[in-house]
């Protein structure tokens, strides 16, 4: 790490909430948040994600551009855990920024989230919150950038970030949750036939 006088740091923040009123269903969504491998298979894209283990998962960013100078995809191994209320939580333990050794080296990113089911005057709703930040150590093609420029820049990133999230979690997690209760149903349905057998035809 260069010596802190005589670098070029700079943090970029943005972050985003979330209340989304949730249908009735036979099984209540908290069950299914308790799962948050199907949670972020739900709302990931699969041929950006991989699976390193029951509650981490590396994820590939959509590419961005900044200033049009440099074009990047951050890779990020996230946390996710779920209690037994079914409040997930997220965390970013790891980030890599590949192909631009520099940025890689002089890079840090911050990712913190929490989703959980509320209830408000007898509707459940999923309500949540996502934290992202980034402190980087600028290359020389930017020292002479202004820093107004670079601070609007690169917050206004971060945001369009967790407005995909977001946007992707509004379009996926409610269709994943009711097809998962659907798939439920239908489960407890079979095992019961198998249980007590087919009713006799009627002759």
């Amino acid at each position: 790490m260069l010596d802190q006088k005589f670098s070029h740091l700079i943090h970029f923040k943005a972050s985003e909430s979330l209340s989304l009123p949730v249908q009735d269903a036979p099984t209540p969504i908290y069950h299914y948040l308790r799962q948050p491998q199907r949670l972020v298979k739900a709302i990931a894209d699969p041929q950006l994600m991989e699976q390193l283990s029951d509650y981490e998962f590396r994820l590939k960013m959509r590419p961005l551009n900044f200033l049009d100078i440099y074009h990047f995809q951050p890779t990020v191994v996230l946390e996710v855990l779920s209690d037994s209320k079914g409040t997930v939580f997220l965390r970013s333990q790891d980030c890599e920024i590949r192909g631009i050794d520099y940025i890689n080296d002089r890079f840090s990113l911050t990712l913190k989230g929490k989703l959980s089911p509320q209830e408000q005057e007898g509707k459940t709703y999923l309500r949540g919150e996502a934290n992202l930040t980034v402190q980087v150590d600028l290359p020389p093609a930017l020292w002479v950038t202004p820093k107004p420029l670079l601070q609007v820049t690169g917050n206004s990133l971060l945001k369009g970030v967790l407005s995909r999230i977001k946007q992707r979690l509004l379009n996926q997690l409610l269709t994943d949750y009711h097809y998962w209760v659907d798939s439920q149903s239908q489960l407890i349905q079979a095992q019961n036939s198998n249980i007590f057998g087919d009713p006799c035809p009627e002759s």
